[in-house]
């Protein structure tokens, strides 16, 4: 469920098929996302899920899959 919005939000950013979307993508090489495009995925699914991502913790993001584990996490905690 949160691997799919999160992968919906992505898409929608940077224009793409979400099938090409899978967790073991890496935002920057793999879907060639650069930096405004991160902090406005980062934003989108903050407003999505009503929550909020420190920096340090979006900096450490390297795959779809760490993002979704880390939300998981959050909302978790909720």
């Amino acid at each position: 469920m949160v691997f799919e919005k999160i992968q919906e939000i992505i898409a929608d950013q940077l224009e793409a098929e979400a099938a090409e979307i899978t967790e073991d993508k890496n935002l920057m090489k793999d879907l060639e996302a650069d930096s405004l495009d991160a902090v406005e995925i980062i934003t989108a699914i903050e407003e999505e899920y009503d929550i909020e991502i420190p920096e340090e913790a979006a900096e450490e993001f390297t795959t779809v899959g760490s993002i979704v584990e880390y939300v998981e996490k959050l909302i978790a905690e909720k």
